[in-house]
């Protein structure tokens, strides 16, 4: 029996809703679903479209605690995205001004990758194909 379908959404906070709304959406590319404002939190909620029908939900909350991404601590480690045309896309990061790591060769699987991170420091990894 399967028990899971796939992913249906990753959350993610932001410090700065704006720009990382701006990230997501322009940058990125993602379409966005709904976006609402939560009076009674102070908070925004935007959901996030990828291609293949799975979502981002991007949060504002007041203070949110910071999340150390480095050195790499348990739980969560990083975002994947598949992309068709690696050097595309990280051309595309470049001109926006976001840092992207040299293109690495997947070991196991000889696919091409490589890590950026989006506004709040969260390391993101685009994957080239399947």
């Amino acid at each position: 029996m399967k028990l899971l379908a796939g992913i249906h959404h990753v959350a993610l906070i932001a410090s700065d809703y704006a720009r990382s709304r701006d990230f997501y959406t322009r940058i990125l590319g993602l379409e966005v679903i709904a976006e609402n404002f939560r009076a009674e939190r102070n908070s925004w909620k935007l959901d996030l479209r990828l291609p293949d029908g799975s979502q981002l939900e991007l949060f504002s909350f007041p203070s949110p605690p910071a999340r150390p991404s480095r050195p790499e601590a348990c739980g969560l480690r990083h975002l994947a995205f598949r992309v068709d045309n690696l050097d595309s896309v990280v051309a595309h990061l470049q001109s926006e001004g976001v840092d992207c790591e040299p293109i690495r060769v997947d070991e196991f699987t000889g696919r091409r990758f490589t890590f950026f991170a989006d506004p709040d420091d969260l390391p993101l990894e685009l994957y080239e194909g399947g």
